[in-house]
């Protein structure tokens, strides 16, 4: 079924865009007539990427950045933005899930996930906020997650980082609404992805390994309501992305610092 136009001379930049969520962010824009900048710590990913974009290709560019590096992202959002001759909306889809016993985390590891998933969406948005501000209908669409409200076990840093997106998103969506910059996120949940399944590529998509004597009764409250085919407990990543299409479009003009579920209603 062909979608809706809604990015004909739209300028988009998708971080993440190697893989999961992110890629499918990227291929749904590009079908509704975007020109996006896919970045990504992967250059294999950001390959694959491309080679999905098939005919639309030609109006996708890819940029390697490592988000949680603030050279990284000042260099890779330039590149974007001189590439894209501007920018209208940002999608921060990369983040990292690392999941383990509470007492067992080290301080290495928690900080690396607040790193990425936080400071790294922080950064992504302040370098592109300039070019936003020129933007046409300007948004940005930041990555929350159910864990943000919701108790997920094994995940204390990636809740407390995703937590800390959502806020800011509220925050930076009063700051900056006089400018017109609509800020917004998604808060996905049993979603196949990257992070999920443990593919991807080095800090920007680790798997949750969960611990080997994990407690899978503590997930119940976790389950989709809604059903899934051939006995999936994941949806594909498709289904965040048309929630981000619209959320990044001038569909949403009134709609800003709110976050928006997809989660099968786990969590009604």
């Amino acid at each position: 079924m062909p979608h809706l136009q809604r990015y004909d001379n739209r300028r988009v930049l998708v971080t993440g865009g190697g893989s999961g969520i992110g890629q499918a962010t990227v291929l749904r824009l590009l079908d509704e007539g975007g020109r996006v900048a896919a970045a990504d710590i992967s250059e294999a990913g950001l390959k694959d990427t491309l080679a999905k974009a098939g005919a639309h290709s030609e109006n996708l560019t890819t940029v390697l950045m490592d988000i949680g590096e603030e050279a990284s992202v000042k260099a890779g959002v330039a590149e974007a933005v001189a590439h894209l001759g501007g920018l209208d909306t940002l999608v921060n889809a990369a983040g990292v899930l690392r999941s383990a016993h509470f007492e067992q985390t080290t301080v290495a590891d928690f900080e690396q996930v607040l790193r990425i998933n936080l400071v790294g969406t922080f950064l992504v948005t302040r370098e592109a906020i300039s070019a936003l501000r020129e933007g046409t209908s300007p948004a940005v669409v930041n990555f929350s997650s159910t864990s943000a409200a919701f108790a997920h076990p094994y995940m204390s840093a990636y809740a407390a980082s995703k937590a800390g997106v959502q806020a800011m998103t509220h925050a930076l969506a009063m700051e900056f609404s006089k400018q017109g910059i609509r800020f917004n996120a998604v808060q996905p949940g049993s979603i196949s992805s990257g992070m999920t399944d443990g593919s991807g590529e080095a800090k920007q998509s680790i798997g949750p390994g969960l611990p080997a004597d994990a407690d899978f009764t503590l997930f119940t409250k976790a389950s989709p309501s809604l059903p899934l085919p051939d006995g999936a407990i994941f949806a594909q990543p498709d289904a965040v992305a048309a929630v981000v299409a619209m959320l990044g479009s001038a569909d949403a003009y009134f709609v800003t610092g709110t976050e928006v579920r997809v989660d099968g209603g786990s969590h009604m």
